[in-house]
C-alpha cells in the first residue's frame, strides 16, 4: 500500500509542468554562510617573557609543539651567509651534551616521534611531535636539545658539505635562477633577504659561531611556543611553568635595520643556451601586510594575476597562447616588504612578444579598470579558499603565533573576511594605479637569446646578470703558486725526462686512451678518451643505458646518447672537463719550460716508503700538486681541486704500473679519491699517440632539432 502511494507521488512529480522547475543554477538560493569564529588558542605569558599558546585537539592521541625564536639569517654576518641554515641543521644533528644526534635518532624512532630544528630569515625554530603516551620522554629530549645543544664538529662538517653541494647546483634549474635573481633585483643584492651563501661564507662558519649564536638568541623572552593536541590545558600549563619559569631572561632582541635598494627599471638578461624556454620576471618592491591597502591589494592580485580566471591568464595564455603559465601581483609579507612580481614562462621564440603583451595588460589597467564582475569572482575565490587555510586547530595556532611574532593584532584573522567583503572597485583600481607601473619594473629574462623572436635590446638597454658561482677560496694546498723556483723547474725537467724527454712530449698533439674504469666495486666500464691539445676532449662511455658521449671543445659542450638526442653541458661541467685535460700528465710535462706555467718545489712528504718531492703547478692551469720520486722522476701521487655532482672536492690519485709505449712512459693505473674516500680505479688498456682524429668528433651533432633540453 505504502509502496503504491510512493510510486504515485513520484509519477505526479514527473508530470508537473516544466515552468514549476528551477531554470538556472543562479535561481538556487544560497544560504548565508555562518560567521567565521575559529576557536582561539589560550595565550599564556610566563614571568620571564616566554609566550605560550595552547590549542587542545582531541581528535587523535598526538601532541605537537613548535617554538619560534627571534633572530634569523637576516641577522647573520654577510661574510658568514649560510650560518643560520647550518645552525638549524647542526642544532639537532649535533645532539646534546649527554647524547649524540645519532643516539637521539634511535631514541625517537622507537617511539615514532621527532624533534626537529631549523633556521629561517627572521627566526630559528625547534619542534616536537609524539604520541600522547610518549609525551614525558619526548618532552625531556625537546628540553635537552633546546637548552643543552653540543653542535658537534663532525656534524657541522657534514652540513657544510651539504651547503656546498647546494651551491654547486644552484644554477641547474632556470626557475630557481629566475627566482633568486629576481629577489636580488627587487631588494638589492646586499639585502639580507636576498643574499645567498657562497663556498667562502659557508667555509667561514665555525662551531664556535653556532655556540655563540645559540647563546645570543635562545632565551625565553625571545621564544613563542605553541602546542596543539590531545592534552588538558591546565596540566600542560603546569608542565610548562615547571620547565621554563625559572629560566632567566636574556638580552632584549634588537631587530636589524634592513635597507632596500631595488634595481633601476630596465631589462636584465641571464643568457642560458641549454634551454628552449624563457623565464621572465617583472619585479619591484611590494608591501607589508599591515599596510592599509592590504585587502584591496589582495583582491586586485586575484583579479589581475591570481588564477585561471585572472585577466593576465585569460589574455596571455588563453587568448594569445603565449605562456605556459602567467601570474603575479603586488606581494606582501608580515615582517618585511613582499615582492611585486609578474612571472611568466614562454617558448624562446615568443619571448619579446610575451613581454610586450604583459606590458600592454599593465598599461590597460588605466583604460580598462578591473570590473565589478572580476572583483566579485576574485572575492569568491579568496573567501572560498580562506576556510581551507584554517580548517584545523594546528593551522589556527600557526596563524595566531605568526601575528604574535610580528606584532599584529590578535583579531587580525577574525576581520579578514569582512575586510575582503568591504573592498570596492574604486579600492582595487586605486591600488593598481598606486603600486603597479610598467616603467618602474626591473624585467629579468633567463633564456636562450639565439632563439628569441627579437633581441631583448629591441625593447631598451640590457644589462647582463652574472650568475657565475665563485670558486672555493684556495687553501694552503689549493692556492696557485705565484712563481716558479729553481728547485721546482729542475723537478719538472726531471719528470719530463722520465716520461720520455721534452722533445718527444712536445711532439704529441693528441691522444686516444682506452680505459677500464670501475667504481664502488662494480665491474669495470670501457671508456675511450680522445684528447686534442690544448682545448678539445671527446669521451665515450659504455653504459647499460647506451653509449654516452661527452664532448667539450671551443665550439661545443654537450652530452648525447643515441636515440635520445643531445643536451648542452652546463658551463661548470665544461670547465671541469677542461681542467681534467689541462691536468693530463703529458700536457703538463710538455710545458716544463713554458714561462706561463709555474713549477714550485714545496718540500717533501712520505708516499709509502718514499720521501716524495712536492711540486706545486699553476699559472696557466688550475692548481695541481705532484708528489715525485726524486730518484726516478716518476709521479707517485697527484692532488687537485675538482667539481663533481656533490659540489667541490679535494681530488687525489695514486699513480702506478708505469709502462713505456711509443717512447713515452706513463702510469697505467690510477686509483682516485674524493675528499679522502676511494671513488674509482682506472686501468689504461691502450694508449695511442697522435692518432687520426676526425674533427667532427668535437662538433655538436647535426640533428640539433632532436636535442633534449
Amino acid at each position: 500500500m505504502k509502496r503504491t502511494l510512493l510510486l504515485a507521488l513520484i509519477g505526479t512529480a514527473l508530470l508537473m509542468p516544466a515552468s514549476a522547475q528551477v531554470q538556472s543554477w543562479k535561481q538556487i538560493p544560497i544560504p548565508q554562510l555562518p560567521a567565521f569564529k575559529p576557536k582561539q588558542p589560550k595565550r599564556i605569558e610566563l614571568s620571564n617573557g616566554m609566550i605560550v599558546f595552547l590549542q587542545e585537539d582531541h581528535e587523535l592521541p598526538l601532541v605537537d609543539a613548535f617554538a619560534r625564536i627571534r633572530g634569523g639569517s637576516v641577522s647573520e654576518p654577510a661574510n658568514k651567509t649560510g650560518l643560520v641554515d647550518m645552525y638549524g641543521d647542526v642544532w639537532r644533528t649535533g645532539g646534546t651534551k649527554s647524547q649524540t644526534g645519532d643516539q637521539l635518532d634511535d631514541f625517537l624512532e622507537i617511539r615514532a616521534a621527532k624533534v626537529e630544528t631549523g633556521g629561517g630569515p627572521d627566526s630559528t625554530s625547534i619542534s616536537f611531535s609524539c604520541l600522547k603516551g610518549d609525551l614525558d620522554d619526548v618532552f625531556k629530549v625537546f628540553l635537552d636539545v633546546l637548552q643543552n645543544p653540543e653542535f658537534r664538529a663532525e656534524k657541522l662538517e657534514l652540513a657544510q658539505k651539504a651547503a656546498a653541494d647546494a651551491i654547486s647546483r644552484r644554477n641547474d634549474e632556470v626557475s630557481e635562477i629566475a627566482h633568486r635573481e629576481a629577489i636580488k633585483l627587487a631588494y638589492g643584492p646586499e639585502n639580507p633577504y636576498a643574499r645567498v651563501a657562497e663556498y667562502s661564507t659557508v667555509a667561514a662558519v665555525t662551531r664556535q659561531d653556532l655556540i655563540d649564536w645559540h647563546s645570543k638568541y635562545v632565551h625565553p623572552n625571545n621564544i613563542i611556543l605553541g602546542i596543539t593536541g590531545d592534552f588538558d590545558s591546565a596540566a600542560m600549563e603546569s608542565r610548562l611553568r615547571t620547565a621554563f619559569e625559572s629560566w632567566p631572561k636574556g638580552p632584549v632582541f634588537q631587530k636589524p635595520q634592513v635597507q632596500y635598494s631595488p634595481a633601476k627599471a630596465g631589462y636584465y638578461l641571464i643568457p642560458k643556451d641549454d634551454v628552449n624556454q624563457s623565464n621572465i620576471r617583472m619585479v619591484g618592491l611590494g608591501v607589508t601586510r599591515d599596510n592599509p591597502d592590504y585587502y584591496p591589494i589582495s583582491v586586485f592580485n586575484e583579479a589581475f594575476g591570481g588564477g585561471f580566471s585572472s585577466r593576465l591568464f585569460n589574455d596571455i595564455r588563453t587568448k594569445r597562447g603565449l605562456a605556459y603559465g602567467v601570474g603575479g601581483g603586488i606581494g606582501s609579507n608580515f615582517g618585511h616588504p613582499g615582492l611585486l612580481q609578474i612571472s611568466l614562462g614562454t617558448k624562446s621564440q615568443s619571448t619579446i612578444e610575451s613581454i610586450q603583451a604583459t606590458d600592454q595588460d599593465i598599461e590597460d589597467l588605466s583604460k580598462q579598470p578591473i570590473t565589478d564582475d572580476e572583483i566579485q569572482r576574485a572575492k569568491d575565490a579568496i573567501l572560498n579558499a580562506f576556510i581551507f587555510r584554517l580548517d584545523s586547530p594546528d593551522k589556527i595556532l600557526a596563524e595566531r603565533m605568526t601575528y604574535e611574532f610580528y606584532g599584529y593584532p590578535p583579531d587580525w584573522l577574525d576581520k579578514y573576511q569582512s575586510e575582503i567583503k568591504k573592498v570596492t572597485a574604486v579600492d582595487v583600481n586605486r591600488v593598481a594605479e598606486k603600486y603597479l607601473h610598467k616603467d618602474q619594473l626591473a624585467i629579468l629574462v633567463v633564456g636562450n637569446t639565439s632563439q628569441f623572436d627579437k633581441p631583448l635590446s629591441s625593447l631598451g638597454p640590457v644589462k647582463n646578470v652574472d650568475i657565475t658561482i665563485p670558486a672555493p677560496a684556495g687553501d694552503a694546498e689549493g692556492s696557485k703558486p705565484t712563481a716558479s723556483n729553481p728547485e721546482g723547474k729542475a723537478l719538472a725537467a726531471k719528470v719530463a725526462s722520465a716520461m720520455g724527454g721534452l722533445s718527444k712530449l712536445q711532439s704529441i698533439k693528441g691522444m686516444h686512451v682506452n680505459i677500464a674504469e670501475s667504481d664502488s666495486g662494480n665491474p669495470p666500464s670501457p671508456v675511450d678518451v680522445y684528447l686534442q691539445f690544448p682545448d678539445s676532449m671527446h669521451v665515450e662511455v659504455q653504459s647499460p643505458q647506451g653509449n654516452l658521449t661527452i664532448v667539450a671543445s671551443p665550439g661545443a659542450a654537450f652530452m648525447s646518447i643515441p636515440g635520445r638526442g643531445s643536451r648542452n653541458m652546463p658551463a661548470a661541467q665544461k670547465n671541469e672537463m677542461m681542467a681534467q685535460m689541462h691536468h693530463d700528465l703529458v700536457y703538463v710535462a710538455q710545458h716544463a719550460e713554458d714561462p706561463a706555467f709555474t713549477f714550485t718545489a714545496a718540500g717533501t712528504e712520505k708516499v709509502g716508503t718514499v720521501d716524495a718531492a712536492i711540486l706545486d703547478i699553476g699559472g696557466a692551469i688550475p692548481w695541481l700538486r705532484w708528489y715525485v720520486d726524486p730518484s726516478t722522476g716518476r709521479i707517485l701521487r697527484e692532488k687537485y681541486k675538482g667539481m663533481g655532482q656533490g659540489g667541490p672536492f679535494d681530488g687525489e690519485s695514486e699513480l702506478s704500473d708505469w709502462r713505456t709505449a711509443d717512447g713515452i712512459t706513463l702510469p697505467y693505473k690510477h686509483q682516485n679519491k674524493q675528499n679522502g674516500e676511494q671513488t674509482s680505479t682506472a686501468e689504461f688498456k691502450k694508449i695511442e699517440l697522435n692518432p687520426q682524429i676526425d674533427p667532427k668528433m668535437f662538433e655538436k651533432p647535426a640533428d640539433a632539432a632532436a636535442e633534449k633540453q
